[in-house]
């Protein structure tokens, strides 16, 4: 062979192993896998059954799930970023406690079948990397707890932040309200300056949650606007079912009304909203294909939006304002898509918001500026459609 020439893999197999060499070296590397997946779980055997002996308290188990989940480079990313959060919804929700438990109940010990619910919990959690919100079909989102499976995503939307402050101070607040800046002298908190514009308009009365999944936004924003009729929309029935549970059981069906459409197509336009507030997909390519073990529990379709993440983004942008009131606002999340949607749009001033507890890649942008831009959003969308 010259130097100008290549090998192919089979070529190279071919000529270097035989046929039963490949097979044995096949086999050994898998047994090389297996053996060492068999030695870290043994080690973690061995790690739950010290602490089922030598550990106590509530306080114990905390400090060594903790431990545990960084040992084991257990990705905490859905719902949390804490460890510390994680590992003490791990301990009290198998002990039926609320997680934030008091401080004066930390120091109780375990009975030895409390012991061996924490660790069966911890381990399944470690062994299978799943989400903590599967294992036990339960997640939090603005205060409110949420069923959930893996028909949908687990709730972790920064808007949360938004939700609790009624959207100030772009809308009116009222004692729902809850202030999210910092006490300062005993003074009371105020509200947090997410970046949105003082407007301070009437409370909308029609809102809309555009790829609701679970339904916890549409949920949230129910119970801080009382008065409001919000529409929950999906294109996916089984994250449809799951948004129907969480209504039933926060006994909104009067107030939240569920409905199956791709983005705006069963939705008359008739129908004024005040406030469209969407999580669409919008994870790009290049991310989808590095996903830790834990997102790819995760419902594809809920995460993934093209190759730059934006392909419902642009959507969105130019069909809102048909379903947006003259005084309404658009809030939209894009998370790590944030710098490809300035790059599509480098002569649009997207409002990106800030967050107290973290949080990026969310922008608010009104009907007017809708309006200005809808022939650069027009053209994003011939372009997905000229493609498809």
């Amino acid at each position: 062979m010259s130097e100008h020439q290549t090998m192919s893999a089979e070529e190279f197999q071919n000529q270097y192993f035989n046929g039963q060499e490949s097979q044995d070296f096949e086999h050994d590397l898998q047994d090389d896998l297996e053996r060492n997946e068999t030695e870290q779980f043994a080690n973690l055997h061995g790690e739950l059954e010290e602490a089922r002996e030598q550990l106590f308290s509530i306080r114990d188990f905390i400090r060594f799930a903790v431990t545990q989940l960084r040992n084991y480079d257990v990705v905490v990313a859905q719902g949390t970023t804490d460890e510390f959060a994680e590992a003490s919804a791990i301990v009290l929700h198998s002990l039926s406690l609320d997680w934030a438990a008091n401080e004066q109940i930390l120091d109780c010990r375990l009975t030895s079948l409390e012991k061996q619910v924490v660790l069966s919990l911890l381990e399944e959690r470690i062994a299978e990397r799943k989400p903590l919100s599967y294992l036990i079909n339960l997640a939090y989102f603005c205060d409110l707890p949420f069923y959930v499976d893996e028909r949908v995503l687990i709730p972790r939307s920064p808007v949360a932040e938004l939700i609790r402050q009624q959207f100030h101070p772009y809308f009116d607040v009222n004692e729902l309200a809850k202030p999210l800046g910092a006490t300062v002298n005993e003074q009371p908190a105020a509200f947090y300056d997410h970046g949105l514009d003082m407007k301070q308009l009437s409370q909308p009365e029609r809102i809309l949650d555009l790829c609701t999944g679970s339904g916890c936004i549409a949920i949230a924003m129910a119970t801080r606007f009382v008065d409001a009729l919000v529409d929950a929309v999906d294109i996916d029935k089984g994250a449809l079912e799951v948004a129907m549970v969480n209504v039933d059981h926060h006994d909104l069906g009067h107030q939240v009304n569920v409905i199956e459409s791709d983005l705006f197509a069963k939705i008359p336009a008739e129908n004024q909203y005040e406030l469209i507030v969407t999580n669409p997909p919008y994870v790009d390519a290049a991310i989808m294909a590095d996903l830790p073990p834990e997102f790819l529990y995760e419902p594809e379709h809920a995460l993934a939006a093209g190759q730059d993440g934006l392909d419902l983004v642009h959507r969105i942008l130019f069909e809102a304002p048909d379903y947006l009131s003259p005084e309404g606002l658009l809030v939209c999340e894009v998370g790590d898509s944030e710098w490809a949607l300035s790059q599509a749009y480098p002569d649009i001033q997207f409002d990106w918001l800030k967050f107290a507890l973290g949080g990026h890649g969310v922008f608010a942008i009104t009907f007017d500026e809708l309006m200005e831009h809808r022939e650069l959003f027009a053209h994003y969308v011939q372009l997905l459609d000229n493609s498809q």
